[in-house]
């Protein structure tokens, strides 16, 4: 069957199964950015819709994490809208692709803007996949998939992108998300950080090598050092970027219930009025108040 003939015969097999009732009961009373009815074949991509229509709970609260997201950074979209009548984002350690998919279906069927989308991963495999969900969403046009690294996004635009966009990329892989939106002067980088070990990892080699100071206990207690390396990993991130011009909030994107990992930093650029170097002095101020350990990302910016 073709890809065309598919979308049609899914497309008809959604809106029979998603019903007024069961449409209104998946909403809860919430606004639904992509009813399951109208997005079909896009859901479908995702995973988020099985075979015979039906949402599972998992995939609702991927669901709604992801549309979420959207709401959240609607303002600083709408702003980039209207300055521009074609929008260029680099997805940045995309994995499966799921919010610059849904950003790209939105500006075609919400918006009636072109929205690109160059997704970038070091697997080659997940690249593939996103390849093949975005021809089923219908997609393939304004979205390009690139295997490789971060660093290298900036070799594969014609331009610079109005926007990066990182959602729970490992580690030290938001910061490369967060360098590369700064290198290339994104008026939008927006992150949701995952795993953040660099710190926890710098405070355990102090720990093992015996040093003294007051966060000495925190360095010896794993799980403490851990936890809130991943907190002190973002409140350093926000300082940075924000040294380098850039007006940024670190906020909650959806309840902890459906993860854990559930910061979102979302950095404005600031003109060319230059960086704040009060909030470098902070940085600094930090690290030495922690143990003298601080980001990679320090030099990089």
């Amino acid at each position: 069957m073709s890809t065309a003939r598919w979308a049609t015969a899914f497309s008809a097999r959604a809106r029979d199964h998603w019903t007024p009732a069961r449409t209104a009961a998946l909403a809860d009373g919430k606004a639904l950015l992509v009813p399951p009815a109208e997005g079909a074949t896009l859901l479908r991509a995702l995973g988020l819709l099985h075979r015979d229509a039906s949402m599972p709970a998992p995939q609702v609260r991927k669901y709604f994490q992801i549309q979420h997201m959207v709401t959240l950074l609607g303002p600083a979209l709408a702003a980039l809208r209207a300055r521009h009548s074609r929008l260029v984002l680099v997805d940045a350690g995309c994995g499966r692709s799921y919010l610059s998919m849904l950003l790209a279906w939105c500006g075609r069927h919400r918006w009636d803007q072109v929205i690109e989308i160059v997704g970038i991963d070091r697997n080659p495999a997940l690249i593939d996949d996103c390849r093949r969900r975005a021809a089923l969403a219908g997609l393939d046009d304004v979205m390009t998939f690139i295997a490789g690294t971060v660093e290298d996004a900036g070799a594969h635009l014609a331009a610079a992108p109005h926007g990066v966009l990182s959602l729970h990329a490992c580690d030290t892989a938001t910061c490369d998300a967060l360098a590369l939106g700064v290198r290339l002067g994104a008026e939008l980088i927006a992150v949701a950080p995952c795993c953040q070990a660099e710190l926890a990892r710098g405070w355990a080699a102090k720990a093992e090598a015996g040093d003294a100071g007051a966060f000495a206990p925190v360095w010896r207690a794993p799980h403490v050092r851990r936890e809130l390396g991943a907190e002190l990993t973002d409140v350093m991130r926000a300082l940075l970027v924000r040294a380098a011009g850039y007006d940024v909030a670190a906020i909650e994107f959806v309840p902890s219930a459906h993860t854990r990992k559930n910061t979102l930093i979302r950095a404005l650029r600031q003109g060319e009025a230059g960086g704040d170097p009060a909030a470098r002095a902070e940085y600094e101020a930090l690290v030495a108040a922690t143990g003298g350990v601080g980001l990679a990302l320090a030099d990089r910016l």
